[in-house]
């Protein structure tokens, strides 16, 4: 007899399709019913093959299809369910391109309050202040020049990745000190990266907010305790 329950397919022996000599009904029932005849585990293995895997970031969430851990700091992040929709590699070089202007950023804060150009437009140590003067009065626009120059120069390098060239996002040969020469010390150092470029985005956001509440900079506001207006 054959049953059919749910995908699995078992295969169970009718008690009158045979006899064994010197074997009573009873004992046949004994072993229709023994694990050894009915794979049972079959199904619950099955169940829980197909059963979604939690985020490890935000385990009361499922973790998206397209983050299987292959990328190094690939926790399952990503609440909003982007990577359904876009190329992962794609995200990936957009996340380590912020993560390396917000570090930079944050060190850029802190030595505006220390050090800042000789000339009265640069002479603000306060860092939203400095960016409007610099807004108003031009040098913003040669930042903003130069960085747009600097994504156009590395936009063929996007594309080719998005096309198979093979190429990791974020990667483009600056490695001045040979870190990433040894593989188990590079995936470390790439870790690094994104792990202290994901802090340095919370923490220069942090940083722009003080500053607008409390019109300091972030060595003033520690110096006079002032943290809020």
């Amino acid at each position: 007899m054959i049953c059919l329950s749910h995908d699995c397919l078992t295969f169970v022996p009718s008690l009158h399709a045979f006899r064994i000599p010197g074997k009573s009904c009873d004992s046949l029932i004994k072993l229709r019913s023994s694990r050894s005849f009915v794979p049972r585990n079959l199904c619950s293995l099955r169940a829980s093959a197909s059963l979604p895997q939690k985020s490890k970031a935000i385990p009361f969430l499922d973790r998206p299809p397209a983050l299987d851990g292959s990328m190094v700091g690939d926790v399952g992040f990503d609440p909003l369910n982007i990577s359904s929709y876009l190329d992962l590699r794609w995200l990936r070089e957009s996340e380590i391109k912020h993560c390396r202007i917000a570090m930079l950023a944050v060190v850029g804060w802190f030595v505006q309050e220390v050090y800042h150009l000789p000339n009265e437009i640069y002479s603000s140590s306060v860092p939203t202040e400095a960016f409007w003067k610099t807004l108003v009065t031009g040098p913003m626009g040669q930042i903003v020049l130069w960085t747009s120059l600097f994504e156009m120069i590395s936009t063929p390098a996007v594309i080719q990745m998005l096309q198979g060239s093979g190429r990791e996002p974020g990667y483009f040969g600056f490695d001045p000190l040979g870190l990433g020469k040894n593989p188990e010390l590079y995936k470390r150092f790439q870790l690094s990266e994104l792990k202290n470029g994901r802090l340095a985005m919370i923490a220069i956001g942090g940083l722009i907010h003080q500053s607008f509440l409390t019109h300091m900079g972030a060595i003033q506001q520690l110096q006079q305790h002032k943290f809020f207006p």
